[in-house]
């Protein structure tokens, strides 16, 4: 069964959007020109890494972990989504079984992510969602809609995310035998993402109420509030920005995850507001330097092209 702590640590692989599509999504043992590549990207060295899947696809042009990968690395080389989303394509049209396409999918949607946008990017994940809802897996439908909110709103296509989080919401609960803690999983999820959208339509109010509901929920549980605990000053840094308040949303950013690079651009910004520009290309550079293939990544990428 899935145990309390395990909630908690797959809570923060969501609102940290840790879902990295770094490696290519095939299972089993991975191969070695991949092993190679990734070493490459994690070294920076991006060409290279891309000339290492080019050479596997010569001779096997229907390998799904080459093309993903080959997609993966032209989305962090910037400006080259057209061309990398020629590869994921291929990744879905040669996956063997359901899960891989779906696997294909999800990294189609990021690539589309990797340019701000929402609405081909929605539409690979409600591909993914379809499947998940096709095995009756209500847990990873909740993930997939949660996930396509997540590109919307960094796109700033709020309605979109809105309806995309009630979804997930809704998804996740109707999770058979939901315990206790997994309910209060997706109603935190939910009152972060609320919190959020209010924020960003610059509704106090509305804004302040649901991160009240999302740190009650914590505050039920010591042990859950344990492992959120990153993610509170997140949200509270996140909706303080948005009401223009910048030290506080400083302050706050810095108690998050410091390797998010989403949170990276987040604080960036909040030193630009507070006009300190070298502070601000400073984190924009540690965000533009991440090689996931996620949803913060996906963010960064794009935003920090129109600052460095």
């Amino acid at each position: 069964m899935f145990e309390k702590r395990t909630v908690c640590l797959v809570t923060a692989s969501l609102l940290a959007a840790a879902i990295a599509f770094s490696q290519p999504p095939e299972r089993g043992q991975q191969p070695e020109f991949a092993r190679q590549a990734q070493q490459l990207v994690r070294q920076g060295k991006l060409e290279d890494a891309l000339a290492v899947y080019r050479h596997e696809l010569e001779t096997s042009p229907d390998s799904t972990a080459a093309n993903s990968g080959a997609g993966v690395v032209l989305d962090l080389m910037g400006g080259r989504g057209d061309e990398a989303r020629k590869y994921f394509q291929r990744a879905i049209d040669s996956a063997s079984t359901p899960q891989a396409k779906a696997n294909a999918q999800r990294a189609m949607a990021m690539s589309f992510a990797f340019d701000g946008d929402c609405k081909n990017g929605a539409n690979y994940e409600q591909k993914v969602f379809e499947y998940y809802t096709s095995i009756s897996n209500s847990y990873q439908e909740g993930e997939i809609a949660d996930e396509a909110g997540r590109v919307c709103i960094d796109a700033g296509d709020l309605n979109t995310a809105a309806k995309w989080y009630k979804i997930g919401h809704e998804a996740g609960l109707k999770e058979p035998d939901i315990k206790p803690d997994r309910v209060d999983l997706w109603n935190f999820r939910y009152e972060h993402a609320l919190a959020r959208l209010a924020a960003r339509r610059g509704n106090k109010a509305e804004a302040a109420k649901h991160v009240a509901a999302a740190k009650a929920i914590l505050d039920r549980d010591a042990e859950m509030a344990q492992q959120q605990s990153v993610f509170f000053p997140y949200l509270t840094g996140y909706v303080a920005f948005y009401a223009g308040d910048y030290k506080a949303a400083l302050d706050d950013l810095q108690k998050a995850n410091q390797n998010d690079p989403f949170i990276q651009c987040l604080i960036g910004q909040s030193y630009e507001k507070l006009g300190d520009k070298d502070k601000a290309a400073e984190y924009y550079r540690k965000a533009a330097s991440t090689t996931a293939h996620n949803p913060p990544a996906a963010y960064a990428h794009w935003f920090t092209r129109k600052k460095i």
